[in-house]
């Protein structure tokens, strides 16, 4: 019988790491994070930011309409207040065009 390899999923992810995801700053995800009610990280006792995977879908979400869609961020909180929903299913699009695209120049870069 074949040997399978474990899928562990993390519970937390410190800011690093987020920060390392989308490229950014930490200072920018601790500013979002004061500007937008959606991101709630737990503190541990240190001090410092744990983020959940739902913290970092509505990073992701707002990552998405500030910096490619070019909202402002008083224009994101709106967009956020108005059609959570609709904003959602959009980010999911692009997030399997961008697996999509991945798995093409990975086929690309084989061949």
């Amino acid at each position: 019988m074949p040997y399978k390899e474990k899928v562990t999923v993390k519970l937390y992810y410190s800011i690093g790491e987020v920060s390392t995801m989308f490229d950014v700053r930490p200072s920018l995800i601790r500013f979002w994070e004061k500007q937008f009610d959606i991101i709630k990280p737990k503190k541990n006792k240190k001090g410092n930011r744990l983020f959940t995977q739902e913290d970092v879908d509505n990073f992701y979400i707002i990552f998405h309409l500030v910096k490619e869609c070019g909202y402002t961020l008083d224009g994101a909180k709106q967009k956020l207040k108005d059609s959570k929903s609709g904003v959602e299913s959009n980010v999911e699009v692009v997030k399997s065009l961008n697996k999509m695209k991945l798995f093409l120049l990975e086929l690309k870069k084989d061949l």
